[in-house]
């Protein structure tokens, strides 16, 4: 049991005793600097129940406590806080036990439990991986691990775009204008290859747009259907529109009819139908482009347990959505468009099913769900995605649970706020302006490498321990640039803030922890435990610091936030760091104080080597 469990369960002792009160709400915190104590009790959420005023209740509580548990030495009161004051025997008797742990503040998971699912990453297929995406696996591989460390058993997946118009606009490009290109002749990675024509395609679609808006200005419908040109003259001389709307209903017509956009629709329903050249074309684009995605996510630090693909499961979409149409769960359109009603929670009807029988993102959505319900004892499925999806999310837990899945109660959305460019632009793929991830990696490596070459710190590492090194700095200024900050903020985004050997970034963090290790090689740590030891304020304030680990991976694992332990980490450095520079060690004469102190600087070390782990983050032993 950690120091705020034994904590906990005394205090639940102690209202069960007074007032005969029993709750499972105890809320704990550090005590605030400027008055005496260890941990803080907040005693406002028992004053209803009580019926009575905050500081008596912390005055009795705090009187029982110190009388009847002997961890607890002495308390004071403070506007409705009991500060509670734990012997130094206590302390050393948890040192003592968890000095020595190399996997302090993990706990073990039970594969046979029901699992926790969480989902990310989940790309297009049409493009290769930019910052978005960087945050986005970064986010959900942390929450995976920091949920396993609190003794969860997790699944890492992801569900890969792999079909639908998007793909088909890369494909159609390619076949119009590629001449053949393929990752080995143009020699690029296979998914950079396949994003350059989705630019392309993009390029021409705006090309044919201002064609047909220039013919349709000079009544030149030669290139149009019949169909087409009635549909624009209804628009021209509809006497209930006004002249703004015309224009505006002409800019839509004119948007879903450019011909290279109807090539790509028509394309689609080819490769639902399963016309042979098309799908051949979708394998070997498709084959690329996880060529190169798996070179990023190993750059990156991160996997997956397995992989769902959108072109496996969108016909099981198709098959839950016709059978709830028969059984009049959902409605079908004039047009032979299937939706499902949604007035009654206040919110759009959605499409699910497109009159020429194409599906939507949301049936293949639905399909993976069930799928993954079907396949893996699930608990809990979380998805990782920005917040632009809210009300996707949103709308498919709604029609999932219309459906009868009972399950779909457990299904959680992480929303995340978007990565925004140094200058507060957002990123567009069609239009080629974004932060390549590739790119942004190799660029961090470097700049890492240009810190330390200018230092000259890494001088007596071979060339290999020096490349390692620069990389993981450097990934480690990304990763942790990233993961600081709240998951529900948007990110704005500047290389040069991320690589600072000072304040709260990655890098100050894994000096802290070279220097530990530099630390620990010059002494020697002998075994044994120590009795009846006597802190220092500033090892106190240390090992405080430490013993809130596990509660904080708890608390990390339920808000999925791994903003909490990155902040922790940099909470604990700043202690670690104050301590290093004013208590002495190798000059300390009191071989007891210097062998504690040698002990504490290990387990400081560990702390940051697991606390950096579950951030995907690794840490040099020499910097």
């Amino acid at each position: 049991m950690t120091i705020q469990d034994t904590i906990t369960h005394h205090i639940k002792t102690a209202l069960n005793n007074l007032y005969h009160f029993q709750t499972d709400q105890v809320e704990l915190q550090p005590t605030r600097k400027e008055f005496e104590g260890d941990i803080t009790l907040v005693i406002f959420p028992y004053v209803k129940q009580l019926k009575k005023a905050p500081d008596m209740i912390a005055q009795e509580l705090g009187t029982f406590l110190q009388e009847n548990v002997s961890e607890i030495t002495n308390f004071n009161v403070v506007k409705g806080f009991l500060n509670l004051v734990i012997s130094d025997a206590y302390f050393i008797q948890i040192f003592n036990a968890i000095k020595d742990q190399v996997d302090y503040g993990f706990s073990q998971s039970d594969k046979n439990e029901p699992a926790i699912m969480v989902e990310y990453s989940s790309p297009n297929t049409n493009k290769p991986l930019h910052l978005g995406h960087i945050r986005n696996n970064l986010l959900g591989y942390s929450v995976s691990e920091i949920l396993k460390a609190s003794g969860k058993n997790v699944i890492k997946t992801q569900i890969i775009n792999d079909r639908g118009i998007h793909i088909c606009k890369s494909m159609l490009a390619w076949q119009k204008f590629g001449e053949g290109e393929t990752p080995e002749s143009a020699q690029m990675k296979g998914d950079k290859l396949v994003g350059k024509y989705y630019v392309i395609f993009d390029k021409a679609y705006k090309e044919e747009m201002k064609i047909l808006e220039f013919k349709i200005q000079n009544s030149d419908f030669s290139t149009l259907t019949e169909t087409q040109k009635n549909t624009v003259l209804e628009i021209q001389h509809d006497a209930t529109k006004t002249q703004e709307e015309k224009e505006e209903a002409l800019q839509k017509f004119i948007k879903l009819n450019a011909p290279i956009l109807l090539e790509a629709q028509d394309m689609l329903r080819k490769w639902e139908a399963g016309d042979e050249e098309v799908v051949a074309l979708w394998k070997t684009m498709n084959a690329w482009v996880y060529d190169g995605f798996d070179i990023t996510y190993k750059n990156l630090g991160v996997d997956f347990d397995f992989q769902n693909y959108e072109s496996q499961t969108y016909l099981l979409g198709k098959d839950i959505v016709e059978k709830a149409l028969q059984e009049g769960i959902l409605y079908q359109k004039e047009d032979g468009s299937v939706w499902c009603d949604l007035s009654a929670e206040k919110m759009d009807d959605k499409l699910l099913l497109r009159g020429d029988g194409t599906s939507v993102y949301m049936t293949q959505d639905l399909g993976t769900a069930v799928r993954r319900h079907e396949d893996y004892n699930i608990d809990t499925l979380i998805y990782t995605v920005g917040n632009e999806q809210n009300h996707h999310f949103k709308v498919l837990f709604t029609i999932l649970k219309k459906l009868g899945y009972d399950w779909a109660d457990k299904l959680h959305h992480l929303s995340y706020g978007m990565v925004n460019l140094a200058d507060g632009s957002r990123m567009k793929s069609r239009e080629g302006t974004v932060v390549d991830a590739d790119d942004l990696m190799i660029e961090m490596s470097k700049t890492a490498e240009e810190i330390a070459l200018e230092a000259g710190k890494l001088d007596q590492l071979s060339e290999q321990e020096k490349k390692d090194t620069y990389n993981m700095v450097g990934m480690g200024a990304l990763k942790y640039f990233i993961l600081k900050v709240d998951p529900k903020k948007t990110i704005k985004f500047d290389p040069k803030e991320t690589i600072d050997f000072n304040g709260n970034t990655g890098p100050f963090i894994q000096y802290t922890h070279a220097r530990i290790c530099s630390l620990l090689r010059k002494g020697k740590l002998e075994e044994g435990s120590f009795e009846n030891y006597t802190f220092e304020p500033v090892e106190k304030e240390i090992f405080k610091q430490i013993t809130e680990f596990p509660s904080i991976i708890q608390l990390a694992a339920k808000t999925l936030s791994p903003a909490l332990i990155a902040n922790y980490i940099y909470d604990l450095v700043k202690l670690y760091n104050n301590f290093y520079q004013n208590v002495p060690i190798f000059k300390e004469e009191n071989h007891e104080k210097q062998q504690f102190r040698l002990h504490i600087s290990q387990l400081t070390g560990t702390v940051i080597k697991n606390g950096m782990q579950l951030l995907g983050i690794g840490v040099p032993e020499r910097m």
